[in-house]
């Protein structure tokens, strides 16, 4: 089942104003609370800059995601109340948000995950009422699968990105930005694009100067290259322990926005986000998984250009495996 009802809106032609990202709040906030940002000196003393971490790790599902879940769930419940089921692929993060979403309405929620999927994300999907099924090597094979499920079993085909979910999770920058508007740099993960995308359009609808990064994995860089080269490229493998950015197949659509707003793209290696993790416990005793980690380490490498400024990293979610965060600490 597709989401005819639920027209893509192109953010390049029609942007999201102050207004709408305040009306998506106001729906999210019947759900979840609005996440801190708090400047920690231990990170600032680090950077050699004034480091503030958006915290979106402390949300119900431990990511950014369900603000996108709550609200895009809020607009398909009224485009298309005939739905009952809905179906995603995800490294975890979506999905939690899709399965958190999917209850409060009363929906049935299938995800799609790739063999070798975190085991503790797997495990938060299922408690939160998920059907779970594991489906190929990547997130990219897991995606296809869950269209093809979405026609047998007549499930909504949940997106991975959407203006709806861009809107959702703007809802975060918009925080932000409200509270920190002197900012003068926000470093981003980059996954499939929603989570900056909604960066930019909050920084966009307030009317800052404030610069947008991206972040992507060294070992999973579609999207840097397709922002270089300023077309879409995919990459055979996106293996990385980031599993929040092991993305091989950018999305178009996000591509185009991103093109219209972001600074530049930063990669960043497996050992420089594992160091990030740790850094991020020591500094702040917050738990990054690998993605949310890929901002501080992409401030770190970009460190002397930063000196003295006024700067934000997203921890966009705290869904470390024990595995991982160990391997972290140096355990």
């Amino acid at each position: 089942m597709n989401g005819a009802g639920l027209a893509a809106r192109d953010l390049l032609a029609q942007p999201l104003t102050a207004a709408e990202l305040a009306r998506a709040a106001q729906e999210i906030y019947t759900a979840l609370t609005p996440t801190a940002q708090i400047a920690w000196p231990l990170l600032s003393e680090q950077c050699g800059c004034e480091v503030w971490v958006k915290h979106e790790n402390h949300l119900p599902t431990g990511a950014f995601k369900v603000r996108g879940g709550v609200w895009f769930m809020h607009q398909l419940r009224d485009a298309m109340p005939e739905v009952r089921g809905v179906v995603a692929a995800t490294r975890g993060n979506h999905g939690q948000s899709i399965a958190f979403a999917a209850r409060r309405h009363g929906l049935s929620a299938v995800v799609v995950v790739p063999y070798g999927n975190n085991p503790e994300k797997n495990q938060a999907m299922r408690a939160l009422g998920a059907e779970l099924i594991e489906h190929g090597e990547d997130f990219n094979a897991a995606l296809e699968y869950a269209t093809a499920l979405a026609e047998r079993r007549g499930l909504f085909a949940m997106p991975s990105y959407h203006p709806l979910l861009v809107q959702g999770v703007g809802t975060y920058g918009y925080e932000l930005l409200r509270a920190v508007p002197q900012l003068d740099t926000v470093y981003v993960p980059i996954g499939l694009g929603s989570g900056i995308a909604g960066t930019l359009a909050a920084r966009n609808a307030l009317g800052l100067a404030t610069e947008v990064v991206g972040v992507v994995s060294a070992h999973a860089d579609a999207y840097a290259q397709s922002f270089e080269r300023g077309e879409l490229v995919s990459t055979a493998s996106a293996d990385t322990l980031a599993d929040g950015m092991a993305v091989r197949v950018p999305s178009a659509m996000a591509l185009d926005y991103l093109h219209s707003g972001v600074a530049r793209i930063v990669r960043v290696t497996d050992d420089e986000v594992l160091a990030a993790m740790a850094l991020m416990f020591s500094a702040t005793h917050n738990l990054a998984e690998g993605a949310a980690a890929a901002p501080l380490a992409a401030l770190l490498k970009e460190r002397e250009q930063m000196r003295g400024r006024r700067v934000a990293v997203v921890l966009s979610g705290g869904n470390a495996d024990r595995a991982t965060f160990l391997r972290a600490l140096g355990a």
